[in-house]
């Protein structure tokens, strides 16, 4: 029987916080005006976790389709 959290799950929410904090560190929280681009931005950089500090710096540009007439 396990008990308390597995030390994969651990890692795992230690990594995605590193992420957040990078993505704050580099100001992507900023600003009200939030696209496609933005937000993928911010979800890859938080993916990227400890990443960020050794010289990744993810970016996400998307085009949203248009709506048909």
């Amino acid at each position: 029987m396990r008990r308390g959290p597995s030390i994969l799950g651990i890692i795992l929410v230690i990594w995605l916080v590193i992420g957040a904090i990078a993505a704050g560190q580099r100001g992507y929280y900023d600003g009200d005006d939030k696209n496609c681009a933005e937000a993928g931005t911010i979800l890859v950089t938080i993916v990227a976790g400890p990443l960020n500090y050794i010289g990744a710096n993810p970016k996400i540009d998307c085009e949203l389709p248009e709506p048909s007439k």
